[in-house]
Order: C-alpha cells, then structure tokens, then sequence
C-alpha cells in the first residue's frame, strides 16, 4: 500500500464519519489510521497498547466503543475467532454511495468490477488513474413514504 492509498483510505474514512454526524476526536483519527496501517487485523488491546503512549487517558473501554462506532458506520469488520478477542478490519472493498435528494442519507452499497471503469479511462486519456468513486441520487424510502403520505 503506498502512502498516498492510505491517505486516501483515511480520508474517505473521515468523510464518511462527518457525513454520519460521528465527530472526529484525535483518538478516533488516531485509532482509524492505526488501522488502516495495520495489515495484522489488530485486537482492540492491540490498539490499545500501540496507542496508549499518545493518549495516555485513553482506556481499553474507549478503543472498544470507537471500534463500535466504526463498526455500525462500516469503516470497520469484526472478525470473530471462537473464544479468542475479537481482531478489527479497515474495510476497504470498493463500495458506492447512494444518496437521498431529500434527507442527504448516504447508503453504502457494494458492487464488484467497476476497475474496468479506471482502465477503460486510462486507456482512452492516457491518465493515470488512482481511484474513482460513485455517486447514484435518488429519494431514500423514508422520504419516499412520507411524500406519499402528505
């Protein structure tokens, strides 16, 4: 992974944080990039322990519930191994946001082979692409129902 990939990564990590209204603390920003960078799918006390240096008031307890929070946006995988901890993931899979005109709700959806996609435009401008992304408007079935209901 080069530097400007994880930068990258970390920075579409943040944005999806601030489009989900989650604020961005330095142990947040801290925990992610460790992440991001660990390519051993670290344990909550792995994180803890790398970290504890920087943020000496942090507790095991505070790694565990940002790990949940990256977890209920899907910036993060739980990977469960029988009775051992539980090990982390950055989730990197290429996914797509769709997002509602009416309420701004952003929905990540996962759709494979879109790479041909950053080929086909290298090949036609001679760019060297690093990356793409998708945007698909429309109304969220919440506003959907609402406008009908009026």
């Amino acid at each position: 992974m080069t530097v400007s990939h994880e930068h990258n990564h970390l920075q579409e990590a943040l944005d999806t944080l601030k489009a989900t209204g989650v604020r961005i603390t330095p142990q947040r920003h801290a925990i992610l990039e460790f992440l991001i960078q660990s390519m051993t799918h670290p344990t909550a006390d792995d994180i803890y322990k790398a970290l504890e240096g920087k943020f000496p008031n942090m507790s095991v307890a505070t790694v565990y519930n940002n790990l949940r929070v990256f977890r209920e946006v899907g910036l993060v995988k739980e990977l469960t191994y029988g009775d051992a901890s539980s090990r982390f993931d950055f989730v990197t899979t290429d996914h797509y946001h769709v997002i509602c005109e009416e309420c701004g709700k952003i929905v990540d959806f996962h759709y494979p082979g879109l790479d041909e996609v950053e080929q086909l435009a290298s090949h036609v401008t001679g760019f060297k692409v690093s990356h793409h992304r998708m945007e698909v408007y429309g109304t969220c079935p919440d506003c959907t129902t609402s406008k009908e209901v009026h």
